[in-house]
C-alpha cells in the first residue's frame, strides 16, 4: 500500500527505481524494490501530477495537467518546472527532446535540452491529444482522445491524422509494440488497436467492452500488457490478437473493508526486476511476476 496517495502514472527510472506519481496529493514517489518509497513533495502541490517517464537527461519528466506545468526531477528530488497547457502525456523523443501533449489546446509540444518550448497545432478541433510515444519511424504517435483517431508528428513538425473505424473510441494509452507497430487502447469502445507506420488500422475488441482500458506496455514477452480502468483487471494482447485478463487482487487485506471495490489501474511499466508493475488509485503499487 501506498499511504502517502494515489498512484497515477509509474515508469521505470535510469537509476534502478520506480517513479510513480501521486496524483491527488501533489506528490512523486520512488520506489527501488525491496525498500520503503521516498515520497517528494511538491510545491505547489495543486498541479495533479499524472504521467511520468524518464529523460535522456538521467532524471524523470512528468507533466502537471491541473498546473499547466511539465516537470524535471532528478534522484535526489530537486524539481525543475516548465510553463505548458494542460499536459498529459509525455515522453523522450529519438532527437533528445522531451515530447507532451496538451489536451486542451489541441497541441503537441517538444522541451529541447536548452529547455526551448515549441509547439505543433493538432487540426483536429476539440480532439484533446492524450499520450504519446516514439514510433519506430523516428516520428511521435499520439492518441487523439475526442477525436478518436491516432496522430503522427514528425520532428520537423508535421503532422498527420488518422482516423479510427470506431465511433467513440476515445484512444488513451499508445506505445510501440514488438512488431514496429503502434498498439493503443481505446477506452471509449473497450478496444485495444494496431496501427502500422502506413496507417493500416485493426481493431481488436475485448470480451468486456465497459473494461474501459486506459495504459498499455510491451512486457518482457513480447506480448502488449494494458490495465482496465473500469474492472480493476490487467489485460494481455499478443501481436497475432489473442487476449487473457488477469484480475488484480483487491483489498490487498482480505479484512479491510474500507478499501475501494477496484482498484482503479492506471499506469504501468516494466520494472527493473523484469515484472510489471502497475499503479493502482486506490492507494497501491501491484507487481505481476
Amino acid at each position: 500500500m501506498i499511504e502517502a496517495g494515489a498512484p497515477y502514472g509509474i515508469a521505470a527510472g535510469p537509476d534502478g527505481a520506480l517513479w510513480f506519481t501521486l496524483v491527488h496529493e501533489g506528490r512523486v514517489g520512488r520506489l527501488l524494490p525491496g525498500c520503503d518509497p521516498v515520497i517528494h513533495q511538491l510545491d505547489p502541490a495543486d498541479g495533479q501530477p499524472t504521467v511520468i517517464e524518464p529523460g535522456p537527461d538521467g532524471a524523470m519528466w512528468f507533466t502537471e495537467g491541473k498546473g499547466d506545468r511539465v516537470c524535471r526531477i532528478t534522484a535526489d528530488g530537486q524539481v525543475t518546472s516548465y510553463a505548458a497547457s494542460s499536459p498529459y502525456g509525455i515522453t523522450a523523443g529519438p532527437d533528445g527532446a522531451m515530447w507532451f501533449a496538451e489536451m486542451r489546446p489541441g497541441r503537441i509540444g517538444r522541451i529541447g535540452d536548452d529547455g526551448a518550448l515549441t509547439e505543433f497545432a493538432v487540426p483536429v478541433e476539440g480532439g484533446m491529444p492524450a499520450l504519446v510515444t516514439s514510433g519506430p519511424d523516428g516520428a511521435l504517435w499520439f492518441t487523439i482522445n475526442q477525436g478518436d483517431a491516432i496522430g503522427r508528428v514528425s520532428p520537423a513538425g508535421q503532422v498527420t491524422v488518422h482516423p479510427l473505424p470506431t465511433v467513440g473510441a476515445a484512444p488513451v494509452g499508445i506505445t510501440l509494440g514488438p512488431d514496429d507497430a503502434l498498439w493503443f487502447v481505446e477506452i471509449g469502445a473497450g478496444q485495444v488497436g494496431r496501427i502500422d507506420v502506413s496507417g493500416k488500422i485493426t481493431e481488436f475488441p475485448l470480451p468486456d467492452r465497459a473494461a474501459r482500458p486506459h495504459a498499455i506496455i510491451t512486457g518482457p514477452d513480447d506480448a502488449l500488457w494494458f490495465t482496465e480502468w473500469g474492472t480493476g483487471r490487467l489485460g494481455r494482447i499478443t501481436p497475432s490478437g489473442t487476449i487473457d485478463e488477469h484480475p488484480i487482487p483487491w483489498p490487498p487485506q482480505e479484512n479491510d473493508t474500507t478499501a475501494p471495490r477496484n482498484p482503479e489501474p492506471h499506469g504501468l511499466t516494466v520494472g527493473p526486476d523484469g515484472a510489471i508493475w502497475v499503479a493502482l488509485e486506490a492507494g497501491a503499487l501491484a507487481r505481476i511476476s
